[in-house]
């Protein structure tokens, strides 16, 4: 019987959860660097043993660890060893990037970048990490500040992909909330030039070239509280979301409105429709319906817990417009928890599992493709991501 993996990342730590493909009964393994801020956990679509992290700590830096046999073991990709605060104390830390602009061959620590200037450019986080979807050993890194990076030999060194900051919009990009991060990285599966990014505050954009070249895709956008509502950049895109069958139709949660667009981000139209509010973080599609999507709606940008106490996911079976609230076996009352952005995720068993975590510390998931939730766990620290593997 097939089964799932649940990676779960959190501000201290990160959690393994497994289960067969009834998904009533879950193993926990974690926490795994415990302590440190985990931001994101992703695994391979074509080898599901090869998982990679994102993992820092404001005394350390930023780290990228990677599993060989689905968590059970980490290491420092070139370092050769199992990481841990201990041995980030003995100078022992992967490097991140290299002066390639220079082409000095000189490793920089793990949040430098050279930029061609005479000074290195700094980020603070890896937000998140995307693996190629038919190379084990490739995987894209997004950043704060907003930047993309490639690894071709399974993050032992990374190169940025530059023409994406040296967008002409580039120097006008400013900070949400949360950071200038590129948090979201959608590659298209019938094409492996073309890449969708989302970044907060500046919008979406998109390589046709393999990350060459980049250019805004956010006709249809409106922030009303940006000096131009309709600019070309400047919107805050929270997440962004596509079907494998139909990548030309995408799905984003938007800082504020619930979009759609169905030619691959040339335009979008509001599909918000009977949401309680149309603010959120998270958006992620039914794994064999592609007209099947869901949304956690959370009160406001100022108030980031669920309207009225009551956690509900939202599911549109008519992709946006119409909507559901999916109440059973989640807390109805003095509920006042966030779900982020990467804290979300659909396994492609039949039906389809959804799952999702939250600031409150549990994970929900769903056997029914949302009809009924159950915790999976609770009381683990405030979870920042939620990624799930189907296994054979």
């Amino acid at each position: 019987m097939s089964g799932v993996r649940v990676l779960v990342g959190t501000r201290k730590g990160a959690f393994i959860l497994t289960a067969d493909g009834r998904r009533d009964r879950w193993d926990i393994s974690g926490p795994h660097f415990a302590g440190w801020e985990v931001y994101h956990l992703k695994g391979s679509p074509v080898d599901p043993d090869r998982l990679y992290a994102s993992q820092s700590l404001a005394w350390f830096g930023q780290v990228i660890q990677r599993s060989h046999d689905g968590g059970k073991t980490w290491e420092v990709p070139g370092g050769g060893i199992t990481m841990d605060p201990e041995s980030l104390r003995r100078g022992e830390s992967n490097k991140f990037a290299y002066d390639t602009s220079r082409d000095t061959g000189k490793p920089l620590t793990t949040h430098q970048w050279y930029d061609g200037t005479q000074h290195p450019w700094e980020f603070k986080r890896v937000w998140h990490l995307e693996p190629s979807l038919d190379d084990p050993d490739t995987v894209y890194a997004g950043v704060e500040d907003a930047a993309l990076f490639r690894s071709t030999d399974g993050g032992h060194t990374w190169q940025e992909l530059a023409g994406l900051r040296g967008h002409g919009s580039g120097p006008s990009w400013q900070p949400g909330a949360g950071g200038l991060c590129l948090h979201t990285i959608v590659p298209d599966p019938s094409d492996p030039g073309r890449i969708f990014v989302a970044i907060s505050a500046a919008g979406a954009f998109r390589t046709d070239d393999g990350g060459r070249t980049w250019r805004p895709v956010n006709r249809g956008l409106h922030s009303q509280y940006i000096p131009n509502p309709t600019a070309e950049v400047g919107h805050c895109v929270h997440r962004i979301a596509m079907h494998p069958s139909r990548p030309g139709v995408l799905f984003m949660q938007k800082h504020w409105d619930v979009m759609r667009s169905d030619d691959a981000g040339e335009s979008w139209r509001e599909v918000s429709g009977n949401l309680p509010t149309d603010f959120g973080f998270v958006v992620d599609v039914h794994a064999h319906e592609p007209d099947t999507i869901y949304v956690v709606p959370i009160k406001s940008d100022s108030e980031h817990f669920p309207p009225e106490g009551k956690l509900r996911v939202y599911r549109s079976r008519t992709g946006g417009g119409e909507w559901e609230a999916l109440t059973a076996g989640l807390p109805q009352r003095d509920c006042y928890v966030n779900v982020l952005r990467d804290a979300m995720a659909v396994d492609s068993l039949d039906p389809c599992g959804v799952y999702f975590g939250t600031t409150g510390g549990q994970v929900y998931a769903s056997a029914d493709a949302g009809n009924t939730w159950a915790p999976i766990v609770r009381d683990l620290p405030a979870v920042l991501s939620v990624e799930v593997q189907t296994l054979p």
